[in-house]
């Protein structure tokens, strides 16, 4: 798997767990992970660098071009 799916993934993962603590009542904690993923993609989309999508590119390596 490459670098840029895992990103996806991991970011599908982290909001639904968001979605779970806002509904098993843990508001706080849902709002901090979701503020946490909104500036995550504001900063890549302003800078077009996004921190977790570096570190699997080290790791995993990006996906082929078709």
């Amino acid at each position: 798997m490459c670098a840029e799916k895992i990103q996806r993934f991991l970011m599908a993962i982290v909001l639904t767990v968001s979605m779970v603590l806002f509904v098993n009542g843990q508001m706080q904690w849902g709002v901090i992970l979701q503020t946490f993923v909104i500036i995550m993609v504001v900063m890549w989309a302003f800078t077009n660098f996004c921190p977790s999508l570096w570190v699997f590119t080290k790791i995993f390596g990006t996906c082929e071009k078709k």
